[in-house]
């Protein structure tokens, strides 16, 4: 259930989304103190506990969307459907030890949102740090911090965002989760999707061993299982310290509901033997609601803006609930102008918001690379891991159907739309294929560099899902270098990529440049992985062009 303040005044957005068919943590967070990292208890010591952690995302100039779980009785676990109506108590202070309280309500946890609850406050600071906590009875939540947008007349100095997408919670420990959450210096962090993953114990990556064992064990198909599977992603130390210590902004890509999924099915979805797909998206967009810090939707979409003063807006996408079912290869669909991956109000939405904006730079969160790929002179045996990742077929024909290569008339379109109208400073921002890129994004890709680039792209790698060496059982480059050169020679707009890290992103804007660096972890199955900086690349205001720099901005 969602509680909210009601306001003396209300932001104006930039503009109304048209829908048709629409976190040093330890220092300031107490955060699971008395757990090492990884998994919690799954049942309260006694009633009623708060076991999956705070969070607050969406951030306003004025107002945060804040969101816990309340565990009444120890029975009450995620997707059950048991435990009592309890009253959830929150407030909002704009210091830690709370003496100096701004906001405070009460709402009541239901079965029927599985004992979540939101609360969306309004009448806040611009740009502010706030404090806030949750207590249900006599018990009291981790504390968390969270911080408002600047005002959307003013000009922001910088942002700086945390940004990660693919976490796999059978594969490895979220150790880009604890490095994101001990930084001081975000606004929020991105998460581009792939929060959860809905495979059966042990089906993805396919083992006989686990790592950690998620619940449910078999592939979550119902309600009830899509929330056992947030619920248990969301006892992971890491990750409840991350979303503690700043506002999470957040959308989904495919595996919030099934591989490879778009508006009528999905890869691995079987209507004969697991019903219809309909009833699988239902619940699976009401447990995300449920348990994300994300913002009631209309019609169930995650696409929405968030604007950071007059330095940036950041445009979200929802690339799954509308696209045409991707074609197949070889079979020319992929330029069919009938086929789409936004859906048209979508994509008139962004074209509108993009035209509009009076930001300096456009940012777009998008699940899925929007850069053209080709993979030329690539060696066979890498075909076939590099198929896996970015959803190609075996054969490894040079169509990545599952990413903006295979919607190529959407594609067309928005970027004629940014050359045409002159629109500068669009920065796409990019996850799902368990790698790092810095790109360009061309025009006509067969002619650049003589051509014009029509933005730039940062893709971030995994947190912890398989990448190219993981696939394959070997060391990180044993084989990586050769198919990366390859895939470089064939596309010249392409200027760096990581095929073999896990780990997240820094992304710094100011007025001059945006710019994103790479950092990656020493051992994903590591409880304790340390993080390094691997590479920084930056998009200088009125290019449209990424360069190297050869330091991290801190």
């Amino acid at each position: 259930m969602t509680s909210r303040l009601q306001a003396p005044h209300e932001p104006t957005p930039l503009s109304t989304p048209r829908r048709r068919t629409v976190v040093k943590a330890a220092a300031t967070v107490a955060v699971a103190a008395p757990f090492a990292a990884g998994a919690l208890p799954a049942q309260a010591a006694e009633p009623p506990a708060f076991l999956h952690g705070v969070a607050s995302g969406d951030p306003l100039p004025d107002g945060i969307l804040l969101w816990t779980r309340v565990t009444p009785i120890p029975g009450a676990t995620p997707g059950s459907g048991t435990g009592p109506d309890t009253d959830v108590h929150w407030e909002l202070a704009e210091d830690k030890a709370f003496t100096r309280t701004v906001a405070q309500g009460t709402v009541t946890a239901q079965a029927a949102s599985d004992h979540t609850v939101k609360a969306d406050v309004r009448g806040l600071r611009p740009a502010t740090d706030y404090w806030f906590r949750f207590t249900a009875g006599s018990v009291t939540s981790a504390v968390g911090r969270t911080r408002t947008t600047p005002a959307y007349d003013v000009s922001a100095g910088n942002v700086r965002f945390g940004v990660v997408s693919c976490a796999n919670y059978e594969a490895g420990y979220f150790s880009a989760y604890r490095h994101l959450a001990a930084r001081q210096d975000l606004d929020a962090v991105l998460h581009l999707g792939d929060y959860i993953y809905e495979y059966a114990s042990g089906g993805y990556p396919e083992t006989d061993q686990v790592l950690r064992a998620q619940q449910p064990a078999h592939e979550i198909l119902n309600l009830a299982d899509y929330r056992l599977r947030h619920g248990t992603y969301k006892t992971d130390a890491d990750l409840q310290a991350v979303q503690a210590r700043h506002p999470v902004i957040a959308i989904w890509d495919d595996h919030e509901v099934a591989n490879d999924a778009w508006s009528g099915g999905a890869e691995n979805h079987s209507p004969d033997s697991e019903g219809p797909y309909a009833a699988r998206v239902q619940a699976a967009k009401q447990a995300y609601f449920e348990w994300m810090p994300v913002r009631p939707a209309t019609e169930g979409t995650v696409y929405r803006r968030i604007r950071y003063g007059q330095l940036a807006d950041l445009h979200l996408l929802d690339l799954r609930s509308f696209r045409s079912q991707q074609a197949g290869v070889g079979s020319g669909a992929v330029d069919d102008p009938e086929r789409t991956i936004t859906g048209r109000a979508q994509l008139d939405w962004l074209k509108q918001g993009l035209s509009q904006s009076q930001a300096r730079w456009k940012l777009v969160g998008t699940s899925v690379m929007i850069s053209p790929m080709a993979f030329g002179s690539v060696p066979a045996h890498l075909l076939g891991p590099l198929a896996e990742l970015l959803g190609l077929p075996k054969e490894g024909l040079a169509v990545n159907v599952d990413q903006w290569d295979g919607y190529t008339d959407d594609r067309r379109e928005l970027l004629a739309h940014l050359t045409d109208h002159a629109i500068e400073d669009t920065v796409f921002l990019t996850g799902d294929i368990h790698m790092a890129w810095a790109n360009d994004v061309p025009v006509k890709a067969a002619t650049y560099p003589f051509s014009k680039s029509a933005a730039t792209e940062f893709v971030v790698t995994s947190v912890t899902s398989d990448n190219i060496d993981d696939i394959l059982g070997v060391a990180p480059q044993t084989v990586s270098l050769v198919a990366a050169g390859a895939i470089k020679a064939a596309n010249r707009h392409v200027k760096w990529l990581d095929m073999d890290s896990h780990g997240y992103g820094v992304l710094d804007v100011t007025a001059a440049r945006t710019q994103m660096d790479y950092y990656v972890l020493s051992d994903k199955t590591d409880v304790n992985a340390s993080a390094r900086w691997a590479r920084s690349y930056r998009t200088a205001s009125g290019t449209q062009r990424i360069e190297r720099v050869d330091k991290p901005v801190a």
